[in-house]
């Protein structure tokens, strides 16, 4: 369902279609107001925030993550600023820090929202990920980050795919990690416990038309210029980071930090960054889409 309802409505509708122990998710691509929208359910459920970002739980970076600490006012919030630059968060860990927040909010009567755009993040409490738990093998993971996403595709559909693996077969990295696992699985043949996942949740997702989405993107991207990005990254180069590690932190760091190695012009890196968050908010909306596929239930609002 798509629909444009005001705020008052959008609090009427999450009141009723949440219980003691529900979760209320907001949703949606990069620049479309997830935390706005979230803050004010959190001010109007006496509720608390737990982030779903997969960046936003970093120290030192709060230009280039957006984190927009003030915009939180007085609401509490969790899973922000939580490692250390360097450090390599991935979801299995957001699971266990997830579900220790979100128990403790219940615990005290409040209302957990979790508001963020990292769909692996949020699909993977909401639905069964057994093979989540198969470890991860970097050497093995670095070997086959080489081949090409036909490589991948070819050699797990030449393994062969378990009937209840569900593989994103549009982005090399989960196609590096879903052959890892085919590989495990076939040489350990592992016991699988089941997975803690929420039952009740209601789950809002932001839309905006495409030409207002694009008009947010260059408008944050310009403020974050001017709040001091540039000077960001060269503080986490003198803190011990290397221009690689930059690259895994995400679009932002890794074009700073071309720039600032004369790889790109200002202006280029500009028009780059543009460029390219658009394209990684059509990448999240895709995803969200993939979720709805998988049976996840999201009410949209544009």
């Amino acid at each position: 369902m798509i629909g444009n309802p005001d705020i008052k409505v959008l609090i009427d509708q999450a009141k009723e279609n949440l219980s003691p122990d529900s979760l209320c998710i907001v949703l949606g691509p990069t620049a479309s107001g997830k935390t706005s929208l979230a803050v004010t359910l959190a001010a109007a459920l006496n509720g608390e925030i737990i982030s779903a970002d997969s960046r936003q739980v970093y120290r030192q970076m709060d230009i280039g993550t957006g984190k927009d600490l003030n915009s939180y006012g007085t609401v509490p919030y969790h899973l922000i600023d939580i490692a250390e630059p360097g450090e390599r968060y991935q979801v299995d860990r957001f699971r266990q820090d997830f579900f220790a927040a979100y128990d403790d909010i219940i615990s005290r009567g409040k209302q957990p929202i979790l508001c963020g755009g990292t769909g692996s993040y949020i699909q993977s409490i909401l639905q069964q990920s057994r093979y989540a738990q198969i470890p991860k093998n970097a050497v093995l993971q670095a070997k086959l980050a080489l081949r090409s996403k036909e490589q991948l595709i070819a050699d797990i559909q030449q393994q062969g795919i378990p009937e209840d693996y569900k593989i994103d077969f549009h982005n090399h990295k989960r196609l590096v990690r879903a052959l890892e696992i085919i590989l495990y699985l076939q040489q350990h043949n592992p016991i699988l416990p089941p997975q803690r996942v929420i039952h009740h949740y209601y789950a809002i997702g932001l839309n905006p038309p495409l030409v207002q989405r694009r008009e947010a993107i260059h408008r944050r991207l310009v403020q974050r210029f001017e709040e001091g990005l540039i000077a960001e990254v060269k503080n986490l180069l003198q803190a011990g980071l290397s221009h690689q590690d930059l690259d895994y932190y995400g679009l932002e760091y890794r074009y700073v930090s071309m720039h600032l190695r004369e790889i790109l012009s200002y202006e280029a890196l500009v028009e780059k960054l543009t460029t390219e968050i658009q394209r990684y908010a059509k990448r999240q909306m895709t995803y969200f889409r993939k979720m709805q596929k998988d049976g996840i239930n999201i009410y949209w609002v544009s």
